[in-house]
């Protein structure tokens, strides 16, 4: 199995949801990636070339959820995990989107999404 780097509790403000309102008060979402990759080259090396540089994941994801267009989590994590297999050199990747406080009747303090997927 390959080593993980993870980049936890990714927090940006957004325009996303199945209703109107969502998509104009918009609300604030939280996005792990957890990367998997061999870490054995960047560890002998202590060389970021050799690793997955956490800013451009940053980037990467950030892009995706300020920029998209989506109704669900499920969409926003299919995205994010789509962009980050073909933008950076990782074997599989686990993405987690969740929304805090989410508009739903009842209590619950928040709904996640988590896939994992893998490098064609």
């Amino acid at each position: 199995m390959p080593d993980v780097l993870k980049v936890k509790n990714m927090v940006f403000y957004a325009y996303h949801g199945l209703r109107s309102d969502d998509k104009l008060k918009g609300q604030q979402f939280e996005v792990d990636v957890e990367a998997r990759l061999d870490l054995r080259p960047s560890g002998a090396s202590d060389c970021v070339d050799d690793t997955v540089d956490v800013n451009l994941l940053y980037d990467i994801v950030e892009e995706v959820v300020l920029e998209g267009d989506f109704n669900l989590l499920e969409a926003i994590a299919e995205h994010v995990a789509e962009a980050l297999l073909n933008k950076l050199k990782i074997e599989e990747v686990l993405v987690r989107v969740r929304k805090p406080h989410p508009p739903i009747r009842g209590i619950a303090s928040e709904i996640e999404v988590e896939i994992v997927r893998k490098a064609l």
